[in-house]
């Protein structure tokens, strides 16, 4: 029996129908839907008659019609299939644009305060990408993660990853973290204070999850980054903004009274600005004089294009206050969807209830491969060629943005994927983005990343998906737009 046969359950309701007729309705409305697949069999005449409590006879009949219609077709020894001439109309309708005679939501949602991804979904069709979070496809190296997938599929690996291990993460991929990505950052930490993710945002659910208890605010970097708002938000917790300057957060401008204070010191989201180390250790000082916890993003802290990487907040801290978050996703792919953080074990504990509870663990077979790519070298490899390629974008970019965006306010940028840009208070980027747009362009709008989502004036240009030899060519688009508004 064929289990992935179409379910039709019920006969569309109309007057003056007969059943055969009701048939033809069903199917063809299911066809012109396109929520039948041409390359699978429709049921038979008995398993449609048995579904819809008709006589087979029936079923034949109205069968019939509709390949005297052209919309399905039968094949000897094989069955019924939809026409592939249908699905190949270009003027036949897509899924989604099939609205008639749609139920209502049983349920009305109050407007929600989170802040959705506003890019196209055919954002790679644009000749400009300029957006955030997106690597260019052909620096991934397809090769190496393929050796790496076949080994841990191999059959003696196949207890490693095959188990639900809710209660614990891959070993291997653990010992990699602590020896070489942790290590690199001046981090040392013990296998029971790492903790796998689904990526960075999945860690701040995950925290935000396990703070909310506390019933204290979250102190954020305004402007910052709106998937902590989100994350911490969900879960309930009150926000509060802690401004930004050339030298990434205040310390001094933190509110008494919060438990956990968010910061991404080696490259502040958005402004790309790098927490000086007087900073840090002021930001250390607070943590402990007033009781709450860090969180470390430490997002493309190795991309770096002008000065060493600055230690991390938590290799200089001494009283386990800070939480490092780290992932994969701006390095090797954010499809891969892994990340990791480091805490105190008791915090770490706990958490991995949080996360047990919101999806049980991370996929040990991306796990198991990860580790491999790490262990065999290919990540370091990877990471020498996206520091050469993203370092020949980052500095085309500068020369792009100081050459035709003067105009703009820049900050400091001593590496990372992207540069913020600020304009005149009364300047609105998102008119810019809106007219870019029609133009080919994708620019990030500054007002998101706002607590209070009330200032217009700033905008971000990623550029890891964008060929260096375009980048001035977009540049210039921009910079027409902006002489336009300003």
């Amino acid at each position: 029996m064929n289990h992935l046969l179409p379910l039709f359950r019920k006969l569309p309701e109309g007057p003056n129908l007969s059943r055969r007729d009701q048939i033809c309705e069903l199917v063809s409305a299911a066809i012109s839907a396109r929520a039948v697949s041409p390359n699978a069999s429709l049921p038979s005449c008995r398993q449609m008659a048995d579904q819809l409590g008709v006589s087979r006879n029936t079923v034949f009949a109205a069968y019939s019609r509709l390949i005297d219609l052209g919309l399905i077709v039968a094949r000897d020894r094989s069955g019924y299939y939809v026409n592939r001439e249908v699905f190949a109309n270009p003027d036949a309708p897509e899924m989604d644009d099939v609205g008639e005679g749609e139920v209502p939501s049983p349920v009305r949602f109050p407007s929600s305060s989170l802040i959705p991804l506003d890019n196209p979904l055919d954002w790679r069709s644009y000749p400009y990408p300029f957006i955030y979070n997106q690597i260019d496809p052909d620096l991934f190296p397809v090769d190496d993660w393929r050796e790496c997938s076949r080994l841990a599929l191999g059959r003696k690996n196949v207890n490693l990853w095959t188990g639900d291990s809710v209660e614990s993460d891959s070993p291997y991929l653990i010992e990699q973290l602590r020896q070489r990505l942790l290590s690199s950052r001046g981090i040392v930490a013990k296998s029971d204070e790492i903790l796998v993710t689904l990526g960075a945002q999945n860690a701040l659910s995950v925290l935000g999850t396990l703070f909310a208890q506390f019933d204290q605010p979250i102190a954020v970097e305004d402007p910052g980054f709106f998937g902590a708002f989100n994350a911490f938000q969900m879960a309930g917790n009150r926000l509060v903004g802690v401004p930004v300057d050339r030298e990434g957060l205040i310390p001094s401008a933190i509110p008494a009274g919060v438990k956990l204070v968010f910061a991404t010191p080696s490259h502040q989201f958005p402004t790309m600005v790098t927490m000086s180390p007087a900073r840090r250790r002021e930001l250390l000082d607070a943590a402990e004089k007033s009781d709450f916890v860090i969180i470390e993003d430490d997002y493309e802290a190795e991309m770096n294009f002008q000065a060493r990487c600055s230690p991390s907040l938590r290799s200089m801290d001494r009283n386990q206050r800070v939480i490092y978050i780290g992932s994969l996703s701006k390095t090797l792919s954010p499809g891969i969807r892994i990340g990791f953080m480091v805490a105190h074990r008791d915090i770490i504990r706990e958490a991995r209830v949080v996360r047990g509870t919101m999806f049980r663990h991370p996929p040990t077979l991306i796990q198991e491969v990860v580790a491999l790519f790490i262990r065999l070298g290919y990540f370091d490899a990877h990471l020498r060629t996206l520091e050469r390629r993203y370092r020949r974008r980052w500095q085309a970019m500068r020369q792009a943005i100081s050459t035709h965006l003067h105009m703009l306010n820049q900050f400091d940028n001593r590496g990372g994927t992207s540069f913020w840009l600020a304009g005149p208070d009364e300047f609105d980027a998102t008119l810019l983005r809106t007219r870019l747009r029609e133009r080919g362009v994708l620019i990030d709008g500054g007002q998101t990343f706002y607590l209070a989502q009330d200032r217009k004036n700033g905008l971000r240009l990623g550029f890891a998906f964008v060929p260096v030899e375009k980048l001035e060519d977009g540049i210039k688009l921009i910079a027409e737009e902006v002489k336009e508004l300003i």
